[in-house]
């Protein structure tokens, strides 16, 4: 055992900053269990080496030419529209989202994205802080590992998620815009309470909201479920780069053919 979590972390040295986030130390893991139970969220600076980051954005630049681009219309509750309800209803009120996606089978095997999301020191340090007993890979070939583009005026509109949580790495920062924004626990979803009023504030301009901080190279664990969050657009020509890292907490699971024809224009 001694020696498996040896070569393991000898495996990650390069990409991770080991010394700086010890990922099998629990202590670390229960202070990092700790930050998102009470903050919604969890941000590493630094999380990633500066070898790594610049591999990645060559990567990611090289890619970029593959990406599927969409711009779509939703609601902040990503559902299909409800006819009981009027059309300018919080429930149906549109916001635009638009950006590039490559998916997993689009990314080389031997990518420092691939070597950490299938890291056991790595999926068990997310377990361990989101509470989960084990992560799996999704069974499709698209969806367990994107990387999403964000030029020059695209962006996220106000959503919440619909996954209990998030695990995203910044590959590379825009020179302006590219903020990403939220309100902790704005609805709750376990008691069916949609917060409607707050939703219809938030998109007349009438509320505050967090900014969260962060620069290339950054691990954020984040629960979007409840808190609804956006990425306002982007301001000049130095593309926003961000890479997600899905899991399931249940085995042979794959995203619904109606999202992977969505986000990436393809079943397979």
């Amino acid at each position: 055992m001694k020696i498996n979590t040896t070569e393991r972390k000898l495996s990650l040295n390069s990409i991770v900053n080991l010394d700086k986030y010890p990922l099998d130390n629990s202590a670390f893991v229960n202070q990092c269990k700790n930050s998102i139970d009470a903050d919604g969220c969890v941000v590493l600076p630094n999380f990633l080496r500066e070898d790594s980051i610049e591999k990645l954005i060559q990567e990611s630049d090289l890619n970029q030419c593959n990406a599927f681009y969409c711009e779509q219309k939703h609601s902040v509750y990503i559902s299909p529209p409800d006819k009981k309800f009027p059309s300018d209803h919080a429930f149906n009120r549109h916001v635009v989202s638009s950006k590039g996606c490559i998916t997993d089978d689009q990314i080389e095997e031997n990518s420092d994205l691939k070597i950490l999301y299938r890291s056991d020191l790595f999926r068990n340090f997310i377990a361990g802080v989101v509470g989960a007993g084990r992560l799996y890979e999704y069974s499709d070939n698209l969806s367990s590992i994107n990387i999403h583009y964000a030029s020059e005026s695209e962006e996220l509109g106000w959503h919440f998620d619909n996954s209990s949580f998030a695990v995203t790495l910044l590959i590379q920062k825009s020179k302006k815009g590219g903020e990403f924004q939220y309100i902790r626990n704005f609805r709750d979803t376990d008691n069916n309470e949609m917060n409607f009023d707050g939703v219809n504030q938030l998109l007349d301009g009438e509320l505050k909201y967090d900014n969260l901080v962060m620069d290339p190279g950054t691990l954020v664990l984040f629960r979007g479920r409840n808190s609804i969050h956006r990425v306002t657009p982007v301001e000049g020509d130095l593309t926003r780069i961000l890479a997600v890292l899905a899991y399931n907490s249940e085995p042979n699971i794959s995203l619904s053919e109606t999202s992977r024809m969505t986000f990436y224009g393809r079943l397979d």
